[in-house]
Formats: structure tokens, sequence, C-alpha cells
């Protein structure tokens, strides 16, 4: 008898939280692949890719994200100004995930609204300075080693799990 539960085994109670994840720049297949089954697991509404351009069917995409691409909802947003107008508009809190001077630690994070558009940013550069203007909440991850980044998707992880718990 195996202790592991496979897919079908586990009693996780399936819902929906009210979080839409905002992508500023997101690139890697390998990232939007890990995004798409973090997403499922932390049942977000929706992911909105903006200022990027990927292959839904890159190989690399789909072994990430083990079909998850075919179940959460997505979309290809033109202009990220706009977007994120739109979910403000739907009484969204717009939420920056990036470490900036004015960040505060997600564990620390006051929430005005139920409903959070989490905005993550590009491998490389992060959130965008025009994104973070637009932005009057941003929060980071407390760190505790020498270096002052991780992984995009290791931080929505961990953001998103935070989230989900407020």
């Amino acid at each position: 008898m195996t202790l592991q539960h496979s897919h079908k085994s586990t009693d996780f109670v399936k819902k929906k939280t009210p979080i839409v994840v905002v992508c500023d720049g997101l690139e890697s297949p390998a990232n939007i692949g890990a995004l798409f089954r973090l997403c499922d697991a932390m049942g977000v509404q929706e992911i909105i890719f903006c200022n990027a351009s990927f292959d839904i069917h890159s190989n690399r995409l789909k072994r990430t994200s083990r079909n998850t691409h075919t179940i959460v909802q997505y979309s290809l947003g033109t202009d990220i100004f706009s977007e994120l107008k739109t979910l403000q508009e739907k009484k969204y809190q717009l939420i920056a995930l990036e470490i900036t001077k004015k960040s505060h630690p997600i564990h620390s994070l006051s929430v005005e609204s139920h409903k959070i558009a989490l905005i993550i940013g590009n491998e490389k550069n992060g959130v965008s300075e025009a994104v973070l203007q637009l932005t009057k909440t941003h929060t980071h991850i407390e760190m505790y080693g020498v270096n002052s980044s991780m992984n995009v998707i290791q931080a929505t992880a961990i953001a998103l799990h935070s989230l989900t718990k407020l």
C-alpha cells in the first residue's frame, strides 16, 4: 500500500479564488507553464498575459503545465494599462509583486478588497516602472540570504498562497 495520493484520490475541495494574475512581460515557456500549473492549484480565476508573446503549443510550456494550460482561463492583453483599468473598474485591488521603496512584506499586507489582481513581472526586469507608478500597493517576500530576488514563479507561489489565506 502506497502512502502517496494520486491526482484522483485527493480530497482537496475545488474552488475558485477572486484572484487574477496579470503578467507584465513574462516570457519563458517553462515559467508560463509553471504559472498555469500554479494558478490551477491555487484556484486563480484568470491569467492575463500582457507585453508578451509565446507559443501556447510549446513542448516546454505543455510539459511544465501538465495540461493545466487547457484548464485555467487566460487571455492575451494588448495593453496592460487598459487591462488594469478594467480590473480597477471591476473593484479589483491592484497589487504589484515587486521589491520597491514603498513595498510591504506580504505577511503584513493590508488588503482593501477580496478581489485581487496580482501583477507579476518579467523574469529579468520585474514589473515595469510604468506599471509600478500606476499601482499604489506593492508587496514583496522577505528573504534572509544575500540575494534580493527569486524566480518569478516561486515568488508568485508564495504570494498566492499568502493571498488565499487573507
